[in-house]
């Protein structure tokens, strides 16, 4: 070969390798990730996210895209960041809270759906089965909204003097209603009086303080749903300035200073729907992967903000915690 065709070809081979990866590029299959969430609030949820679709065989960056949408609490953004996953034609959407899944839901009846909810899957109209989900859904239930009875005894347990315990929700989530109702049912069993406070927005959280301190409220439920959630340093420093024993939904508020937690995993709750989402890729159908339920549930309970708090953690309750942090 002469050495003018020899530069010739190698130029041609130069010119044509950008065109070759931008063509493997594009052909990378596409997740569309969607949370009621902010990304600064999610490090550790990516985090197992991303491991579990590393143990199916997906890399991001190297064989998958993953196109991420913040809600950052402002339900009334859903529609257009749902529409606009939809648009792309993304291969799977994973919707992190059962608002944020109805929405997507509503979007889409082909490209599927993994789900994280806290709510009942089948009473919020996410599917109507768990074992063989139907059409483009299935996903994983944390049962977060049914543990509220279950924390108001362990509330009690630490702090059975407390007159009123108040509930803070967001009332704008489809299954606020149905929670209330079995909270104040338990209540009434254990001859607790319960006070519900309504916050879907910055100042409504502050009003809910407000409350707090004028009905002298002396411990506290804080409802687990997505913008809740993202306000998590704000209720940990509310609770802890105006002495407000609470109980939270998620490890991630106790080791943030929070005083207490009862909940299921997020860490193997996300992992689960990374894995979920990688079989899709692979092939599988929403209706061959049964709905995911816990089988374990944490007790967390942080000790330097019970002393913060002028408050005695029972060593009956410090024996049933999972976790206690010094």
């Amino acid at each position: 070969m002469k050495r003018r065709e020899f530069i010739t070809l190698l130029g041609g081979a130069a010119a044509a390798w950008p065109l070759a990866v931008r063509a493997q590029q594009a052909a990378m299959p596409v997740i569309g990730f969607l949370s009621g969430r902010a990304l600064k609030d999610s490090a550790s949820d990516l985090a197992a996210f991303r491991q579990g679709l590393n143990e199916i065989g997906y890399v991001e960056g190297r064989n998958v895209t993953i196109e991420y949408r913040w809600a950052e609490g402002k339900f009334d953004q859903l529609p257009t960041l749902t529409t606009d996953l939809v648009s792309r034609q993304v291969a799977v959407i994973v919707a992190f809270g059962t608002t944020i899944s109805l929405a997507a839901k509503a979007a889409t009846r082909t490209i599927p759906i993994v789900f994280f909810s806290g709510a009942d899957p089948i009473v919020a109209g996410l599917v109507t089965s768990l074992n063989r989900p139907d059409s483009n859904l299935t996903g994983v239930n944390v049962f977060s909204n049914v543990l509220n009875a279950k924390r108001l005894q362990l509330l009690r347990e630490l702090v059975p003097a407390v007159v009123l315990v108040g509930m803070l929700v967001n009332p704008t989530v489809a299954t606020t209603q149905s929670e209330v109702l079995e909270l104040q049912t338990a209540a009434e069993k254990m001859g607790q009086r319960i006070q519900i406070l309504n916050a879907s927005t910055d100042r409504e959280i502050d009003a809910a303080f407000a409350t707090i301190v004028e009905e002298r409220i002396g411990g506290l439920l804080v409802q687990a749903e997505p913008f809740l959630t993202s306000r998590r340093d704000q209720l940990v420093l509310w609770t802890t300035r105006h002495v407000v024993a609470t109980i939270f939904p998620w490890r991630e508020f106790t080791t943030a200073g929070g005083l207490m937690s009862y909940g299921t995993s997020f860490t193997s709750a996300f992992r689960q729907v990374g894995v979920y989402a990688g079989q899709i890729l692979k092939g599988a159908k929403p209706t061959d992967l049964p709905v995911v339920q816990p089988t374990k549930f944490e007790l967390v309970i942080n000790l330097k903000a019970a002393k913060a708090l002028g408050l005695e953690v029972p060593a009956t309750l410090l024996a049933l915690a999972d976790e206690v942090i010094e």
